[in-house]
């Protein structure tokens, strides 16, 4: 299945066709049961496929057709099987997909003159197709979410591959960590608050505009440079105190100074949509003193010497110290969110992190490194690399994951196949002409 993130290009697609005066006459290619499909849903996906940069290609128009009539057929299977998509899921979806796409034009507003259409209306006219590709997916999952697979069958797959065709993998790490925050004065805060309190003063009094000072001070510099405008968001989308603050606003109302896990802020709120709002912020990031790096250095320092005279294993350690919430609960262990495992490629970490990964050493906990977080805040590590799996090809022993979810893959897209080819048996499908001599790579061809 396409990302649904692609209707959007679609619909930029015929918004273009439309403002070139460029005359597509519509017809019905393929009928699927009771469903069709149409040539210009079959032409846009072709146009967005050629926008990629891909050369025109008879074949690409076959493997869109039969992407098409794979999703109808999942659609008459849903009908039979009564699933459905609520408007509430439908709605949020609809939301995501176009945050993203504002977020790529800079603004709501360029977005709507670029395509001369309202928010409602390009919303209007992406729910039907998202819909559709939110019913196939929910019907796909039901033909094969309840696989699964043996550690025989993922023996008996791996045998059977090819040797040449296996992945080269690349040198790996498991990594625990203990992450002490700098811990600041009062007096020593006061100075992040009260520099945004005086920006702030200057913008409720009307000697400042909110997006002039927010491009001249905010730390936050993808925003800053649009102003501070951080667009469209959801609750769930933004930090906790963020989004309380925010969501507490009147329109055109300024915050007082919020604390979040990115520092120190004042928020704007231009309106609200629904159940997001647009907002603009300016962010400056606390300026923590040496005196105060030193502190937290001597805190991790003491730390340190109680793992290595065995005092406290790091786990122990980690559950007992450790300001970082994602960690300190699983002994430290630093999850792979791209993955869902603990196992790190050096590219994968982020790139402060890579640095101080190298200088590592299996089983030997590193001394207090000051460094920072994901949010560019500073703060004080301790290391502990569980273990280095150096460059090779993959192998069971030590790659059985990756081979399990392969296998797996292998068998889901299999059993899908098969169901593919019996509903292809069953259910009516005819394609004019035009596509007869099309070599469909899953579907047996068509009458």
């Amino acid at each position: 299945m396409k990302k649904i993130f692609t209707l959007i290009i679609l619909i930029l697609n015929l918004s273009l066709l439309a403002q070139n005066d460029t005359i597509v006459v519509d017809q019905i290619v393929a009928r699927v049961g009771d469903e069709v499909i149409l040539q210009s849903s079959v032409e846009s996906e072709y146009i967005q496929w050629l926008s990629m940069g891909n050369s025109a290609s008879p074949q690409a128009k076959c493997n869109i057709l039969e992407g098409q009539i794979i999703q109808k057929i999942l659609l008459n299977q849903a009908k039979i099987d009564s699933i459905t998509v609520t408007d509430q899921e439908l709605e949020m979806q609809l939301n995501s997909r176009l945050d993203i796409f504002i977020q790529q034009f800079g603004s709501e507003e360029d977005l709507e003159n670029y395509l001369h259409k309202s928010i409602l209306e390009i919303k209007q006219d992406l729910a039907k197709t998202l819909k559709e590709q939110m019913i196939a997916q929910k019907e796909m999952n039901t033909i094969t979410d309840d696989i699964d697979i043996t550690p025989s069958e993922v023996a008996e797959y791996f045998k059977n591959l090819d040797p040449d065709s296996l992945p080269l993998i690349e040198e790996s790490y498991e990594l625990k960590q203990i992450v002490i925050y700098p811990k600041m004065t009062k007096e020593e805060e006061e100075v992040s608050i009260y520099k945004l309190n005086d920006i702030r003063k200057k913008i409720v009094s009307g000697q400042r505009m909110f997006e002039a000072m927010a491009q001249l001070y905010s730390e936050d510099p993808e925003s800053a440079k649009k102003g501070g405008s951080l667009g469209l968001m959801g609750k769930g989308e933004l930090d906790p105190d963020f989004a309380n603050a925010a969501f507490s606003l009147k329109e055109g109302e300024v915050s007082q100074v919020v604390k979040s896990k990115y520092g120190y802020h004042i928020i704007k709120l231009e309106k609200r949509v629904g159940d997001r709002v647009d907002i603009k912020h300016i962010l400056i990031k606390p300026v923590i003193p040496q005196k105060a790096i030193e502190r937290t250095k001597n805190y991790a320092d003491s730390i340190y010497n109680l793992i290595s005279i065995d005092s406290l294993t790091f786990e122990q350690a980690a559950l007992k110290f450790s300001d970082d919430e994602n960690t300190r609960n699983n002994g430290g262990y630093i999850f792979n969110q791209q993955t869902g495992n603990l196992s790190f490629t050096l590219d994968q970490f982020p790139p402060v992190m890579k640095s101080e990964v190298k200088a590592l050493e299996v089983g030997v906990v590193s001394k207090p490194i000051v460094t920072y977080d994901l949010y560019g805040n500073q703060v004080v590590k301790l290391y502990l690399l569980v273990k280095k799996t150096p460059k090779h090809t993959a192998n069971l022993k030590d790659d059985y994951d990756l081979i399990y979810q392969k296998a797996l893959s292998n068998k889901k897209n299999q059993v899908f196949l098969d169901w593919l080819h019996e509903q292809n048996q069953s259910l009516y499908i005819s394609i004019i002409p035009e596509y007869k001599k099309c070599k469909f790579q899953k579907l047996i061809n068509a009458n």
